[in-house]
């Protein structure tokens, strides 16, 4: 007798709360290097999950992703968008 299959567990399980607009995720990008980004909250947010888990995703399945597909920022490219997010929120 052979047991019931499991259901497949999804990397990143579907949190209804979390829809992504199109005009959210256009807002989201951001040029860097020359490339359009998005950084890894924003795409965490679109799939409903935490930063944590979605680079936790990435890293246990590294070889399906190209090698340009992440990149790590600078501590002066960081600075300069926590500067930018800082003042863009800023309300009087």
């Amino acid at each position: 007798m052979s047991r019931p299959a499991r259901p497949r567990r999804e990397a990143f399980p579907r949190n209804e709360a979390a829809t992504a607009s199109v005009d959210n995720i256009t807002q989201s990008i951001l040029v860097l290097r020359g490339y359009r980004v998005l950084l890894d909250r924003d795409l965490a947010t679109i799939y409903g999950t935490t930063t944590g888990r979605l680079n936790e995703a990435v890293k246990r399945n590294a070889a399906r992703f190209p090698k340009d597909f992440m990149f790590r920022l600078t501590a002066e490219e960081s600075e300069h968008l926590k500067s930018h997010f800082a003042i863009s929120s800023w309300e009087p």
